[in-house]
């Protein structure tokens, strides 16, 4: 089939590549100038399926509540916060339920699970190098986090993920460079989770997918759909706007998709959830991290990738998308100088250090939708929020596989779009 993808970020390009692995005539559209400049660009760079969880749990609306008066509060609510803003974090509010979220969690783990193994595929298959490390270690600062996290590992368990409870003189054991001044209670070790830069991938499978055949244009805006013939799309290109018509569109254009859609009465309840990230250059090897770490109190990322470090984390609903919230910046330089103060070059390094603001493509229930939409010819690889380099693989070959009428490697019931009613 003539296929056309709207989006270029990790999400579009992983479904390109499996679209032309299939044999599809594919075409990826995208409004900047490269592929993965958006949510993908500077992102944490985890692969962790036994964390991927979804936003909408039980407890969390207090959570979130008793933040809003943390000066490191890992999520925040900026103003203004618009109308849909309002309406989502309504639908967030009812998707927190225990049952909803029990559901929920176990659709996002089974996809993250196989998508990294589709991730493992692919990069052998292909022979793609890119900063990764491997092991991820979830950091404890108090006796109450380490028994707040139990029933989390008790999840773990259940879906047989390979852990180990350490103490803290075990995690400065994987970790050497650990701040030998911050004390702390232990950790959780993860030695078959990974770090790896996202960006980097993104543009190695672009390469790959164009010795398949497919064909990127950048630059190129797509307008709204049309109800008439929704997969014919109007692109704008060098000034120039044409008529393009395809068998079928994949939108995967994340925080802007609601409006390609909403023309051909498709609804998606998407949100932007910006987060935070600063990258600098190691400016000492000794004193980085060999993999990657979580700080479960601050919910904030340290990852090294190759000759760098960064630092991500943060979720702020609202505000202004193009202003920073210093607060959230400075809560990631916190984070870094707590547990490896001689990490990175940080200072007199000009343009070295990058500090950068994402929009995360979040649904008020969690999981992704995955698939062909009710309206004939549209299909959506949307939603997967601060998860989507950790579930992009596996997402690929699930909208792949259900497009050439095979049935996919997992079971995706409550994938589709029919769950958001």
């Amino acid at each position: 089939m003539k296929v056309a993808i709207v989006g270029a970020g990790i999400i579009g390009v992983t479904t390109a590549y499996e679209l032309a692995s299939d044999g599809h005539d594919v075409t990826v559209f995208d409004r900047h100038g490269a592929a993965a400049l958006e949510t993908s660009f500077a992102n944490a760079g985890v692969v962790a399926p036994g964390y991927v969880t979804p936003w909408a749990a039980p407890g969390m609306p207090g959570k979130v509540a008793r933040y809003l008066f943390s000066r490191h509060a890992p999520v925040r609510l900026a103003m203004p916060l618009s109308s849909r803003e309002f309406g989502w974090m309504w639908r967030w509010r009812r998707a927190c339920s225990l049952e909803t979220y029990l559901a929920n969690r176990a659709r996002m783990q089974r996809l993250a699970f196989y998508s990294r193994e589709q991730l493992h595929r692919v990069a052998e298959r292909l022979q793609l190098e890119y900063d990764r490390s491997s092991g991820y270690m979830v950091m404890l600062r108090s006796e109450k986090e380490r028994r707040i996290v139990q029933a989390g590992l008790q999840v773990l368990r259940d879906a047989g993920v390979n852990f180990k409870e350490v103490d803290a003189a075990q995690a400065r054991a994987i970790e050497p460079a650990l701040n030998p001044d911050t004390d702390f209670s232990g950790a959780i070790w993860l030695p078959d989770d990974e770090v790896g830069n996202c960006r980097q991938f993104a543009l190695l499978l672009k390469n790959a997918s164009q010795h398949l055949g497919a064909r990127f244009e950048f630059n190129a805006v797509v307008a709204p759909l049309t109800a008439s013939s929704p997969s014919t799309l109007q692109v704008t290109s060098g000034g120039e706007t044409r008529l393009e018509r395809f068998d079928a569109v994949v939108v995967c254009s994340g925080v802007h998709s609601p409006e390609l859609l909403r023309s051909v009465g498709i609804r998606m309840p998407i949100a932007a959830v910006h987060g935070y990230s600063i990258s600098a250059p190691i400016r000492e090897p000794l004193n980085a991290p060999r993999s990657g770490i979580m700080d479960e109190r601050y919910k904030v990322a340290i990852s090294r990738l190759g000759q760098r470090v960064r630092v991500a984390g943060s979720a702020v609903l609202g505000g202004d998308p193009k202003k920073k919230d210093p607060a959230a910046i400075q809560t990631l330089y916190k984070v870094l100088h707590d547990w490896f103060p001689g990490a990175a070059q940080l200072a007199n390094t000009g343009a070295a250090v990058q500090e950068w603001k994402g929009a995360r493509p979040m649904l008020p229930d969690g999981p992704p939708v995955l698939g062909p939409t009710q309206v004939s010819g549209v299909w959506v690889n949307l939603g997967h929020g601060s998860s989507g380099w950790a579930l992009a693989c596996g997402s690929a070959r699930v909208v792949a596989d259900l497009m050439a009428r095979r049935a996919p490697a997992i079971d995706i019931e409550g994938l589709g779009i029919a769950r958001l009613g």
